[in-house]
């Protein structure tokens, strides 16, 4: 549990998903409301219907050969969004050398062996390549960025499903106000993976015609893949530095339903608990909260549950998901959300939520539909997560 965590500052955002390969480009695509799926190509599907995905076009890391380079395509997503939030906090080498700089990243496929080939050879009694196990040893997140910076600090994987990108960036930012480090790279990252494809598919969760989050005619998720960073620094470290503060994680909730594997409880009440904590520790009331990022996933059930949520503890608040620009990308969403909130609450504006068109009867509360100018600093990013699990983090955007 994070209390005080205006202590911890944000100087640089990167991120990468199927909106697009750069945080602007992000932006221009959810303002847009741009929606970029297809049928997967990095993996053979044999669905009647195969249902779309929101693949990273930049190509990077393509680990289907054997002789590709040993790190996962999750890290090569995470190094990615890492270099564009570096340069933009202006973080050098010197400061790698003589600061106590940790990394805490969320993953969930990132944690996992993407190598179903292997599998199949191995029993098959075949002799299968060693390239995916070599890869799978040396693509730790947190130890693979790491590595590529000579961090010298604590050196954290999440691996919380949903909300892990969401809890990295909470538990960074205790380090930050602990003291334990001067900076944090933060943030989640994951790739696409034919395991989980089949898995949610089996769980008949997902749509064949594109995610539509809290409308009326929604029929379930679409998988994405993506990364998002945070440079999260000390006050007294980002002064030092002369770097420019976008904005503050300002408090962090996290609380379990204890309910069911994958579904969350129907009355919502660990997300109840995560919002009501994150506002507590963070010294907020919740009049001060001008929007909120909802996870609005565009599955029946967690639809349903979060709007009952948001219409009882933030009635009137105006709320949207981007998954419908982006997909579900799964140990990355928390992070990219987290990211798009402090863009938009510097941008004052928030987009519409792509895919939604009209309320639906279960839902008491609905997302916005346009692009909504607004006035204040503070909002909310929100993630709930197999397991039960419900975090949340209050964010402050920079005082112009």
């Amino acid at each position: 549990m994070v209390s005080q965590t205006s202590k911890a500052v944000i100087t640089g955002m990167g991120c990468v998903s199927g909106a697009g390969d750069t945080l602007e480009d992000n932006m221009t695509s959810l303002f847009g409301a741009v929606r970029n799926f297809t049928a997967p190509k990095r993996f053979s599907t044999d669905h009647v219907h195969p249902y779309p995905v929101f693949e990273v076009q930049k190509k990077m890391g393509d680990t289907s050969q054997p002789s590709d380079p040993l790190l996962s395509r999750t890290c090569y997503l995470m190094l990615a969004a890492a270099q564009e939030a570096i340069s933009q906090s202006g973080l050098c080498e010197t400061h790698f050398l003589n600061k106590r700089i940790g990394i805490c990243i969320g993953t969930a496929v990132g944690s996992t062996p993407n190598a179903i080939e292997f599998y199949d050879d191995f029993r098959s009694l075949r002799s299968p390549e060693l390239g995916p196990v070599h890869r799978f040893l040396s693509s730790n997140p947190a130890a693979c960025l790491a590595r590529a910076y000579g961090s010298n600090g604590p050196v954290q994987t999440v691996v919380n499903t949903c909300s892990s990108g969401t809890d990295a960036i909470g538990i960074a930012a205790s380090w930050i106000c602990q003291g334990l480090c001067d900076i944090v790279l933060a943030g989640g990252a994951d790739e696409l993976s034919k395991v989980s494809y089949n898995g949610f598919a089996s769980l008949r969760i997902m749509d064949t015609k594109g995610s539509r989050p809290f409308d009326k005619t929604r029929a379930g998720l679409n998988l994405g893949e993506g990364a998002g960073i945070m440079v999260l620094e000390s006050v007294k470290m980002a002064r030092e530095n002369g770097h420019r503060v976008l904005g503050k994680i300002r408090g962090y909730g996290s609380a379990c339903d204890g309910y069911h594997l994958v579904s969350p409880h129907s009355n919502g009440r660990g997300l109840r608990k995560a919002i009501d904590q994150a506002l507590e520790l963070s010294n907020t009331d919740k009049q001060q909260i001008c929007f909120i990022n909802a996870h609005g996933t565009g599955t029946l059930e967690n639809d349903r549950v979060e709007s009952i949520v948001l219409a009882d503890t933030l009635a009137g608040v105006p709320f949207f998901s981007t998954k419908g620009c982006t997909g579900h990308t799964l140990g990355a969403a928390g992070a990219l959300e987290a990211i798009y909130t402090l863009a938009c609450l510097n941008k004052q504006q928030i987009p519409p939520s792509a895919g939604f068109a009209a309320p639906a009867i279960d839902t008491p509360s609905s997302p916005i539909f346009e692009t909504l100018v607004i006035n204040g600093s503070i909002a909310i990013s929100q993630s709930l997560a197999f397991g039960g699990n419900n975090s949340v983090l209050v964010i402050e955007g920079r005082q112009n």
